[in-house]
């Protein structure tokens, strides 16, 4: 019987026109799944439903999500991030069209949550020895919960190719588009190009736009992928995005409960020490 399925140009390019139409006439696409984003039950037979294809060093896994939670794309992971989400849903093997994946969105609601990490990544925003910390929760904004990252390095971050001091951490957010602000009294603006990748129901990482053109490039990466709350991820996906607040080192710590993060937050950005933005989920 024939899928309702959503197949984008990109989908369509890696994985071959002649996959596709076995996909659209549900030769090799599956009647019911598990959605990649919300991991709730779907059906391709009775809703829409998009292909979104993960694609790592040597393995391609194309998943399936509900057409609401998520367009049809191709999402760019390291290799060990796709086996690990392999692994974690009991999936074997690494041809393109297993079901598996999913991707986006983090937590801090009553135990925030911290994963610090080298950050290898960033293109034109690569701390000198420091140390991405990241705490995922639920944050309060206009009587609304909204799920959040908040990202504080270990040391002051210096701008590419510059000895010194200095801390240019929040320059180059703001440079990349993140905005300055002094309360949390609203949402941020959207980034578009930026996203945060989910796959498997764990954060995987924080996705920026390519300098050199294509798919997007990770920012941050967890070395151990984060669990995600159910109560966070029903948030993410009601936005269908998570808000990430940067502020310089010192500036947020380390707190056990969500209303210091939150205290901590409200002091950074009356101090002019944060910066936000509203990054899709696995938006490219």
């Amino acid at each position: 019987m024939p899928r309702m399925l959503d197949v984008s140009d990109e989908v369509r390019a890696e994985i071959g026109d002649e996959e596709a139409a076995r996909l659209l006439a549900g030769e090799s696409a599956p009647g019911s799944y598990d959605c990649t984003s919300c991991r709730t039950p779907g059906d391709s037979e009775q809703e829409r439903t998009s292909t979104v294809l993960f694609i790592g060093d040597e393995t391609a896994v194309l998943a399936f999500a509900h057409a609401t939670c998520l367009p049809s794309q191709v999402v760019q992971v390291t290799e060990e991030q796709l086996q690990g989400a392999v692994r974690s849903i009991g999936a074997v093997g690494a041809e393109s069209q297993q079901q598996v994946p999913q991707a986006h969105q983090p937590q801090y609601v009553q135990q925030p949550q911290h994963v610090q990490q080298p950050s290898q990544q960033p293109s034109n925003l690569v701390p000198e020895q420091a140390v991405l910390g990241v705490t995922s929760g639920l944050v309060l904004i206009q009587n609304e919960l909204h799920p959040a990252l908040v990202v504080e390095p270990t040391a002051p971050v210096a701008r590419p190719g510059t000895l010194g001091s200095g801390d240019d951490f929040l320059p180059l957010l703001i440079e990349q588009g993140f905005m300055p602000l002094t309360e949390l009294a609203a949402v941020p603006p959207v980034l578009h190009g930026w996203s945060v990748l989910l796959a498997a129901g764990q954060l995987h990482a924080v996705l920026q736009p390519n300098p050199n053109g294509g798919r997007p490039v990770a920012w941050w990466q967890a070395h151990q992928p984060l669990q995600v709350t159910d109560g966070w991820r029903a948030a993410a996906n009601k936005h269908q995005q998570v808000l990430m607040f940067a502020a310089p080192v010192g500036s947020i710590g380390r707190q056990p409960r969500e209303d210091l993060m939150r205290d901590a937050l409200d002091k950074a950005a009356a101090d002019g020490k944060l910066v936000a933005a509203a990054l899709p989920l696995a938006g490219i």
